[in-house]
């Protein structure tokens, strides 16, 4: 029996935390290795400005290399209507097949529109997107490898199915957390009560943060505490 959707005020509660706080808060519910379930480095945010976004994965592949001689299959239409038929808030998530990616942008200002008409806060890619300007002011976030001049021949090649972007897999319905630190995976078994352990991350680290604060710092006191809520951590 598949998770339910967040409810939009648990969404709008995930939101308010960044991304690093969502992954400390993951670790408390011990359900996957500290080292997976976010996006590597090189595919970074690129309209860090417009802050986190909080939506599940609509997924699919493109290529920009001219097309063979005959190949005339246009998976726009079908494409399109798929997005439409999912749940949202949605994050577009594509895949760029080439080798190497980049060569051209399957995202732009007409593009970052269509999918925010159909309930897209933005796209993440393998690859680069481009108009960087007109998609800011969409408020449609965009991360990839870095920007692009040209569409060159970009075309879907397929939809639906899984998506690896820099060695990780994301699947249709996947619940993603972004911002300008990079892009994490949400268990959804533990996506209900994740605002909740953002909440105890806070309050674990705020003594620590006072110490380090305080006039009357001690290097012996914050190891003290330090080890003390480690040791409560443990039990």
């Amino acid at each position: 029996m598949s998770t339910p959707h967040l409810h939009a005020e648990q969404l709008e509660m995930l939101g308010r935390y960044n991304t690093p706080t969502i992954s400390n808060a993951i670790e408390l519910f011990d359900v996957r290795p500290r080292h997976i379930g976010y996006l590597p480095h090189f595919i970074r945010c690129l309209l860090p400005e417009l802050g986190v976004i909080v939506g599940y994965a609509v997924t699919c592949q493109t290529t920009a290399t001219p097309p063979a001689a005959g190949e005339e299959t246009d998976l726009l239409a079908d494409y399109l209507r798929y997005v439409a038929s999912e749940p949202g808030p949605k994050i577009a998530v594509g895949e760029d097949i080439d080798d190497p990616p980049g060569l051209g942008a399957q995202f732009g200002e007409v593009t970052a529109t269509i999918h925010r008409k159909l309930g897209c806060v933005g796209h993440i890619t393998s690859g680069c997107p481009r108009d960087l300007d007109e998609v800011k002011a969409l408020g449609f976030q965009l991360f990839g490898l870095g920007p692009c001049v040209s569409h060159a021949y970009v075309r879907l090649v397929d939809f639906g199915k899984p998506v690896t972007l820099g060695a990780v897999t994301i699947r249709s319905g996947d619940l993603l957390h972004a911002d300008q630190h990079g892009v994490c995976i949400v268990p959804l078994e533990v996506a209900p009560k994740l605002a909740e352990a953002c909440a105890e991350v806070e309050r674990r680290e705020r003594p620590l943060l006072e110490i380090c604060r305080s006039q009357e710092f001690s290097l012996d006191r914050y190891i003290d505490l330090r080890t003390r809520l480690q040791s409560k951590t443990h039990e």
